[in-house]
């Protein structure tokens, strides 16, 4: 019988396979240790330096990791195996468009209060129940997941579907985290709303435990997400120049 070599099974690394995969795995792995950690560590951070200053301080750490891990996917999205190349059929570019538009709603819900966020206002925890939250009490996580199919779907590379499941495994972990924060702040009053809303789209409003108000959705902010995602749109070619400029 033919002995395999020991250091081949070691290195037997397909060509494919770059080290892009486990960096944007390090990248992702490091981003969801310092938000949710700092999510996680509010209440505590909050009492030692306020309000104010605790979410600047979750700016500063999380906009950065947040950035080098966009540009990181911009520089590297095409690397590793071609799974499938669809972006010649008619219709695909207007349909990753149109699911990426859908994906901002959710990810950029209007219940977040924007002075809250600048820090202008005193930063609060909220427990909402209307707009977005009536379709899902994360829309985050439903708007990352959105996005990660339409741009697998678009680019259609292992690199691209690595990056798609690290930021769909932290979001399904920042749903179990945001509940519990949520439960360990507001008790009682939180279970309540819980077990009036759902998780997974639209269930709560198919099983009668919510009902949709458009009156709702008649805000200044969406018109902000519509803007944002129409401008991002505009400046999509220049960022992928720009990108490239940063090396790494």
């Amino acid at each position: 019988m033919t002995k395999i070599p020991f250091n081949f099974l070691i290195f037997s690394i397909p060509d494919w396979l770059s080290r892009s995969h486990f960096i944007m795995l390090g990248l992702l792995f490091l981003f969801a240790i310092a938000h949710s950690g700092l999510a996680a560590l509010r209440m505590w951070g909050e009492s030692k330096i306020g309000a104010r200053l605790y979410r600047v301080l979750f700016a500063l750490v999380s906009i950065p990791l947040a950035t080098i891990l966009i540009i990181y996917f911009f520089n590297h999205r095409y690397e590793g195996l071609v799974l499938w190349q669809i972006q010649d059929i008619q219709g695909v570019k207007e349909s990753v468009w149109i699911l990426s538009f859908i994906s901002f709603i959710f990810l950029y819900p209007a219940t977040f209060n924007l002075l809250e966020i600048a820090a202008i206002a005193k930063p609060e925890v909220h427990l909402y129940e209307t707009g977005i939250i009536r379709i899902s009490r994360h829309p985050q996580m439903v708007g990352q997941v959105i996005w990660c199919i339409a741009h697998t779907l678009w680019l259609g590379t292992t690199f691209t579907l690595v990056t798609s499941f690290g930021l769909i495994a932290h979001h399904l972990f920042a749903v179990w985290h945001g509940d519990y924060r949520l439960s360990k702040r507001y008790g009682d009053a939180f279970l309540k709303v819980k077990e009036r809303t759902s998780v997974i789209p639209m269930l709560a409003i198919l099983d009668g435990r919510q009902k949709l108000d458009i009156k709702e959705f008649l805000r200044p902010s969406y018109v902000g997400v519509t803007g944002f995602t129409l401008l991002f749109w505009w400046l999509h070619p220049w960022l992928m120049i720009a990108t490239t400029r940063v090396n790494f």
